[in-house]
């Protein structure tokens, strides 16, 4: 079986923190909104590209024995690292004064950190993450950014 930890893409549903974010930054950046709401800024989890995760999958059916794997970047980013890249991808570097924090967005049991380990699935799978951090915030943004544009005209 598959433990896959975060995986995102420009697919996933605004009610993620991810996709809200990229979604919000998007429309500071067409004039749509003036500011995103958002909780904690400090939680830290491990974020990979949806893409490369399905790729995990597949490799793991191609196996002769089913086996269990961890599919994860090994990475560990805030969401405030994440704001902040969204921001530069919409050439912002102060974006702090665009983001209001609201208590309404914080869950009552974080969990403040976490990172998996895909030591085994590189190992045996020879699966390895092929967008980064800062490819997958960026893809994200601009796919907003394009969604936005094409439906507004």
């Amino acid at each position: 079986s598959g433990i896959l930890f975060n995986h995102e893409s420009p697919r996933r549903g605004l009610e993620f923190v991810t996709r809200k974010i990229s979604h919000g930054v998007a429309k500071i950046y067409l004039k749509l909104a003036d500011h995103l709401v958002l909780g904690n800024l400090d939680a830290k989890r491990d974020w990979g590209f949806a893409g490369d995760y399905v790729k995990a999958m597949w490799m793991m059916l191609q196996q002769e024995r089913p086996d269990d794997f961890v599919v994860a970047t090994g990475e560990n980013h805030s969401v405030a690292e994440f704001v902040e890249e969204a921001f530069k991808v919409i050439g912002i570097v102060s974006w702090k004064k665009y983001v209001k924090i609201s208590k309404d967005f914080f869950r009552p049991a974080e969990v403040d950190f976490l990172v998996g380990d895909a030591s085994r699935a590189r190992k045996i799978l020879g699966w390895k993450p092929t967008v980064n951090f800062s490819q997958l915030v960026e893809m994200m943004v601009q796919a907003d950014i394009e969604l936005l544009k094409k439906n507004s005209s």
